[in-house]
């Protein structure tokens, strides 16, 4: 059987934890937003922003794949 207060200081500890992160989160999700609309108020297009920063985060031969998919349904498209 666990020790009860043992248990309980980790318990406390580890939700401490997870709550200071949970705010930290926040803070950056809400800097996240700022820049967006910075970005937004000097003339960029968020949409293709966001579109830009996902691609980034794929390596080279998925965007190059999704990039050929897309091409072929664009042709499917016009016929």
């Amino acid at each position: 059987m666990v020790d009860t207060t043992v248990a309980s200081g980790l318990i406390k500890q580890v939700v401490s934890k997870i709550e200071m992160l949970e705010e930290q989160k926040s803070a950056l999700l809400s800097d996240i937003r700022e820049t967006f609309a910075e970005a937004k108020a000097q003339g960029l297009d968020v949409a293709t922003l966001r579109q830009l920063i996902k691609l980034r985060k794929k390596k080279k031969e998925e965007v190059a794949e999704q990039e050929e998919l897309l091409e072929i349904y664009r042709r499917a498209l016009e016929q």
